[in-house]
């Protein structure tokens, strides 16, 4: 167990500084921002009925204060 968790260690050591290599390009490709743009419109489109049924419950709550009040 030791033996494993600090060969385990000690390649996370040696592999880490190949992580960060100096002068690595920083621009995406096409594939990149359609698949974020994918990500963004299912985060829209999870959204708007979300908001339909807040509006909603509001909606019957307000309707519910109304009926108590008279």
């Amino acid at each position: 167990m030791k033996a494993t968790l600090l060969t385990t260690l000690t390649l996370i050591g040696i592999a880490s500084p190949a992580l960060a290599a100096a002068g690595a390009q920083e621009h995406s490709g096409l594939l990149v921002w359609a698949f974020i743009g994918f990500f963004g419109l299912i985060v829209v489109a999870q959204l708007v009925p979300a908001f339909l049924v807040l509006l909603g419950v509001a909606k019957s709550f307000g309707r519910e204060q109304q009926h108590q009040i008279n």
